[in-house]
């Protein structure tokens, strides 16, 4: 008994019950395939759906997405069967791609230049409109080149119809469906790691480079993201030397820890590096900021706090503003570290549409620690069950216990942050950024008035980087 055409209704996957298969058989001559579905389903050991289609504008009528696979025969005719207008036609230009590239009348497709291009024309057409489909090729027994030459071209096996009975059958299309799954989940994966990777080189590249040579003075910062395997969080930093010897040092916060608050840290790092570069400090170059931040947020709730310093080119005094943003810690030679004023500071960026930043004057001395940082240092949790915070007066005593054993630079700050993950009884939820500048006259002294390159060190996830953006 011959295949049937049965009557049709789409099933939905969900409706078919485990191990249920749905196969699409596409032939001109369905007496040619006489395999019954009693015998398949016998040989599968499941109830097996078959449905027959004589040529391919019938095959895209019954193709629905509860077909498991296709049976395929090669020498189907790409045109014929009840075929008329709107029969696609095959671009045969490129030997054995068979690319669909149109519409054609019946009996007005090209010469292909490969024979073995006009072969697979069927081929390549099925799996252009069942690309999520498993593929079985059906071809004479003789013809093992053009069996495997399908294989190549997408299908997921072959078959010759000179061995076909129900148990061959079967076992190829529960391989194929196996195959086709395991193909799909292989290029869904390999898009995510690539996808992942341009992410990863995106978020690197959008690192901030510091910009300190020839300012004498040293550098090193440590730069966690909240987001899970994110490179880049709502916090900021960055620091420049202007041509006049002054360095302008700034970090900030972004409220939120999703993808649009990194973007948006981002625009606000450039833009104040710009107006920086361009002469602006103190108050005038903060309301430019809230107005970029106005201009590029998603919604009215959000804005961002900001810590701006200006070191002189001596090294000796800064200008300090603040915007919402907790104060820096100073630590001068053989003296514990304090919190520097912030009683004058102002609102944090986009809360007032006609805020002012008062810049107040700051004596850093001759030798000296500036630490900035963001609110994630000092909210992580200690004491037993977590019920406090940590809080600026917790994060002095632990800077200066770390002080007094002689840390410094680069190991002070992986300290710090160490500890305060430590306190907290893991990995602390918001982002935290905190940087470090220093000057140390004897230091400079030792490099005849001017000390070497800056060396600035950063960490994304604990993973230490260079002074340059980290390789991609």
């Amino acid at each position: 008994m011959p295949v049937p055409v049965p009557q049709q209704r789409s099933v939905p996957a969900a409706e078919t019950s485990h191990g249920d298969l749905t196969l699409l058989v596409i032939e001109d001559d369905p007496a040619g395939t006489t395999i019954t579905v009693p015998e398949l389903s016998a040989a599968a050991g499941t109830r097996v759906r078959i449905r027959t289609a004589r040529n391919l504008t019938e095959a895209a009528r019954l193709l629905t997405d509860d077909v498991d696979c296709i049976l395929l025969d090669l020498a189907l005719p790409l045109t014929g069967g009840g075929s008329g207008p709107g029969t696609p036609t095959v671009d045969a230009g490129t030997p054995g791609t068979g690319a669909v590239t149109g519409t054609a009348d019946s009996g007005s497709l090209p010469e292909p230049v490969s024979e073995r291009a006009g072969e697979l024309a069927a081929l390549t057409h099925v799996l252009g409109i069942a690309p999520q489909h498993a593929v079985l090729a059906l071809t004479a027994q003789d013809d093992t080149e053009l069996a495997a030459e399908a294989v190549r071209v997408g299908a997921q096996d072959y078959l010759f119809r000179g061995e076909l009975d129900a148990r061959v059958l079967s076992r190829a299309i529960r391989y194929a469906v196996e195959r086709k799954r395991a193909d799909t989940a292989q290029h869904q994966l390999t898009e995510s790691r690539l996808r992942a990777q341009e992410n990863a080189r995106l978020e690197r590249g959008l690192l901030p480079t510091p910009l300190l040579d020839g300012s004498g003075l040293s550098f090193a910062a440590r730069y966690r993201p909240g987001r899970s395997r994110a490179l880049l969080g709502g916090d900021f930093y960055d620091v420049v030397r202007t041509p006049d010897g002054t360095v302008h040092a700034m970090i900030g916060d972004v409220c939120g820890h999703g993808p649009d608050e990194a973007a948006l840290g981002v625009e606000l790092r450039i833009a104040w590096r710009a107006l920086t570069l361009a002469g602006l400090c103190g108050d005038e170059l903060l309301s430019t900021l809230q107005q970029v931040l106005e201009h590029e947020r998603q919604s009215e709730e959000i804005f961002a706090t900001l810590c701006t310093v200006d070191i002189a080119p001596d090294g000796r005094r800064a200008g300090l503003c603040l915007a919402g943003h907790p104060a820096p810690l100073l630590a001068r030679h053989g003296q514990p570290a304090r919190l520097l004023p912030y009683q004058d500071g102002g609102p944090a960026l986009g809360l007032l549409p006609r805020a002012r930043w008062p810049r107040r004057q700051v004596e850093l001395g001759g030798a000296w620690s500036l630490m900035m940082y963001t609110d994630g240092l000092i909210e992580g949790r200690v004491g037993t069950g977590g019920s406090e915070r940590l809080g600026q007066d917790g994060m002095v005593a632990m800077v200066n216990s770390r002080l007094e054993q002689g840390l410094a630079g680069e190991e002070l700050l992986e300290a710090a942050v160490a500890e305060v993950r430590e306190l907290n009884g893991g990995e602390l939820t918001d982002d935290v950024a905190v940087l470090l500048l220093g000057r140390d006259p004897e230091r400079i002294r030792r490099w005849g008035g001017s000390a070497p390159r800056s060396h600035p060190a950063s960490s994304v996830a604990g993973r230490p980087l260079g002074a340059q953006r980290p390789p991609l």
